[in-house]
Formats: C-alpha cells, sequence, structure tokens
C-alpha cells in the first residue's frame, strides 16, 4: 500500500458544484494516507476545459481518477460521463460517481455509460469523510491504476 511517501502525488479531479462539499473532501483526502493534489471545478464545462486542457487549465496534470457529482450546473454529470467514457484520451481515467442521488435509474444509467462505481453521498459530516477516505485507500492504493 502506498502512503505519503511516495514519489508521485496522485491527482484527483473532483467535480461538484457544492463547495461545503468540495471543502469536506479537500480535508477528508488532505488528512489521509496517499499523497494527491486535488483539482476542483463547479461545473460540467469547466470539467471538460480542465479534462481537455483548455484555458485557463492549459498546463494542469490530468487526473488519476475523477470524482463526478450527477447534479451539476451547465453540462450535467451524465453528460460529462458520456464525454469522459467516449473520448480515446480520456476513457481510461476512472470515473466514481459521487451523488445524493440513490435513485435506481440514475445508478442503470452511469454503469451503462461505463462509470467505475456508483456511490451515494452521505448527509452526515463524519459518514462523508469516511467514503472519501474509502474512496482514496481502494482507488489510490489498493486499485492498480493506468500511468498518465
Amino acid at each position: 500500500m502506498s502512503d505519503r511517501s511516495s514519489v508521485r502525488p496522485r491527482e484527483i479531479l473532483l467535480i461538484e458544484d457544492s463547495p461545503s462539499d468540495a471543502d469536506l473532501a479537500r480535508e477528508a483526502l488532505g488528512q489521509g494516507k496517499i499523497l494527491n493534489n486535488l483539482h476542483f471545478v463547479e461545473d460540467g464545462v469547466e470539467a471538460m476545459k480542465f479534462l481537455r486542457r483548455k484555458e485557463p487549465y492549459l498546463r494542469v496534470p490530468r487526473p488519476d481518477l475523477i470524482l463526478l457529482d450527477l447534479n451539476l450546473p451547465k453540462k450535467t454529470g451524465v453528460e460529462v460521463l458520456t464525454e469522459i467514457k467516449t473520448d480515446q484520451s480520456l476513457k481510461l481515467i476512472p470515473v466514481v460517481i459521487l451523488s445524493t442521488s440513490s435513485a435506481q435509474e440514475d445508478i442503470i444509467q452511469s454503469y451503462s455509460l461505463h462509470a467505475n462505481c456508483y456511490i451515494t453521498k452521505p448527509v452526515d459530516f463524519v459518514q462523508f469523510t469516511k467514503v472519501i477516505r474509502l474512496i482514496e485507500e481502494f482507488w489510490l492504493a489498493v486499485v492498480q491504476l493506468p500511468i498518465n
């Protein structure tokens, strides 16, 4: 298992329209065992600019992991997921859906669009933090990811 002494920090892109949820995720990931850089965008349009390295994101690193909310302004999470998974240069990046929705149709649609997993976002602070740390541990310490 990796730790904070790893050579290269893991790059995480959080696509989330709630600044408070983004702050909680940043705090949880900052206290975790895996050295990481959390990048945050608030809507689907900015997410695709980030991933395609368009202004103002020309020099951003390619994410090792994407945490994607479904309920986003400007471009929905479903639209973002569709674009990621149909783009040859992006489709190998694991996408974790992190949404307040537990609706079966959202879960089925996300998996049918090749989301790598679907997690219903807890509303409780302690549980939300626990979920973020579990995501970090599993996706950044246990799973073998493709090298960027």
